[in-house]
């Protein structure tokens, strides 16, 4: 282990509190946004299209529910990174939360498949903007590196509580549905948006893709008690904040650091995405899962599989989490940013095809387990094989992006922190990363051996350790940042 970083970073004001509470919520419901559609896709997709799982024009609709609001995020999070150099990190951040939350309520009304692709792909803007806004934002907001990393780290951490959330929210959905409110258009808008079916008002991927709206509300009454970044407000004032170039970021200086980030970005997100993403696909193969759906109509079929799924996302969720505080922990132990991340790279490469293997061959076995027929969240818990399996998928694959947000804002100068962070999150992440859950699901209809789930379950092997073999060779090249290079620049 590398020389330790000292200790003893100064005590958090009020005001430093209150900042990292809206930073939390934001990075939990950036998560949360965006894996509500492995949870709602299957459902929503059959509504709007009436295609079935299995057929290639249902993998089709899939994968572009997957790929095209990610891609285009990425295209204009390029932009919005440019603009949180030029116009401030506190403004692109407000505006980014309340695209992302309004957006993601609009599509909870969806009358087609192409208006619910509009309104994810809106989403998926905000929360690629959102990210790169807070993370320049807190990273100016406490200079002192030791808190920085604190806070940095375990307000990142609070991206897999909103994983658990969207879990549990789907979870009531399912159980609710009927008795929540029927979904209807407002009647002056049905001459241009039309009206769901009355058969399909009370559909619980509707409610749970609604919830997005809730963190819209905390940010509205806290919004005028923000400040903005003192270092970029000063050097505005001052006219010195030098005009962001994305050329600039291609520059001797910064040449290496941007490409070798941008495809690690893009592994770390090509493994969440080409794999752990696909559970929905994957679950339905499964053995036990087989044995409870038999015999069953078509709707219970789904209510069970959808709640498997569930289930193993507040599982993987809950991993990521624990990647999420252990790195943050490790963050402020281990001075080489390398070094760090190999502690979750190499188990990584050697466990995540193993743990996609298993679901491919679709055993389980439940170590012991608790009744909880008295709750309508989690009716059961229970300690499983695949559980654990999938449980450390995430703790190794979602800790790394905590990674990026402790890293990022150390290797580029202040008038370039949101438009490098772009690059590599939205060029790398957004757009070439998440791209391979668009390949998992081409792959998947392909002739490899075994039912549709099976055949994904193989492609989520192979993705897995292409993209943990390729980020760990990268991790040889990652520049090691230097404290105060570019923090006064």
């Amino acid at each position: 282990m590398s020389e330790a970083r000292p200790s003893g970073a100064p005590s958090l004001t009020s005001v430093q509190w209150l900042i990292c509470v809206i930073a939390a919520i934001g990075f939990a419901f950036d998560i949360y946004e965006l894996l509500m559609l492995p949870l709602i896709a299957r459902f929503a997709i059959e509504e709007l299209t009436g295609l079935k799982p299995g057929t290639p024009q249902f993998q089709d609709w899939a994968a572009w529910l997957f790929f095209a609001p990610a891609f285009a995020g990425g295209l204009v999070g390029l932009v919005g990174g440019y603009l949180t150099d030029r116009m401030g990190r506190r403004f692109v951040l407000t505006w980014s939360i309340l695209l992302y939350a309004f957006s993601a309520f609009a599509a909870g009304y969806s009358t087609s498949i192409w208006m619910l692709l509009i309104f994810r792909t809106l989403t998926f803007v905000g929360v690629c903007i959102e990210f790169v806004a807070a993370v320049a934002w807190l990273a100016e907001l406490f200079p002192d590196p030791v808190q920085r990393e604190k806070v940095l780290g375990y307000t990142q951490a609070f991206s897999s509580i909103g994983g658990i959330l969207v879990a549990l929210v789907a979870t009531l959905a399912l159980e609710y549905a009927k008795d929540l409110p029927a979904v209807m258009i407002p009647g002056f808008l049905t001459g241009l948006l039309g009206q769901v079916d009355p058969a399909h008002q009370h559909q619980a991927w509707r409610y749970t893709l609604m919830s997005g709206l809730i963190p819209a509300i905390p940010l509205i009454l806290i919004r005028p008690f923000l400040p903005e970044s003192p270092v970029w407000a000063q050097k505005r004032a001052a006219g010195t904040l030098r005009r962001p170039s994305f050329a600039e970021l291609f520059s001797p200086q910064l040449r290496r650091t941007t490409i070798v980030t941008t495809i690690m970005f893009a592994c770390s997100y090509g493994a969440a995405f080409g794999a752990i993403q696909q559970l929905q696909l994957i679950v339905p193969g499964l053995k036990d899962v087989k044995v409870l759906t038999a015999g069953k109509p078509v709707p219970k079929q789904k209510e069970i599989e959808g709640k498997t799924t569930t289930d193993y996302t507040k599982a993987q969720e809950v991993g990521g989490l624990a990647g999420r505080f252990a790195l943050a922990w490790l963050a402020v132990l281990i001075v080489s940013r390398r070094k760090l991340l190999r502690v979750f790279q190499i188990p990584g490469l050697i466990l995540m095809p193993l743990i996609f293997l298993a679901f491919a061959r679709g055993d389980n076995y439940t170590f012991f387990s608790f009744d909880m027929s008295w709750s309508k969240v989690f009716h059961e818990v229970k300690l499983s094989y695949l559980g654990i399996l999938i449980f450390l998928a995430g703790f190794f694959t979602v800790a790394q992006f905590s990674f990026w947000g402790n890293y990022l804002p150390r290797v580029y100068p202040v008038h370039l922190r949101g438009t490098g962070e772009s690059f590599a999150a939205n060029v790398g992440g957004r757009i070439i990363g998440t791209s391979f859950a668009y390949i998992a699901v081409k792959l998947a209809v392909t002739d490899i051996p075994g039912f549709a789930p099976t055949k994904m379950a193989y492609v989520a092997t192979g993705i897995a350790f292409f993209t943990y073999l390729v980020g760990s060779i990268a991790c040889f090249w990652l520049p090691e940042p230097k404290e105060g290079e570019f923090g006064d620049d």
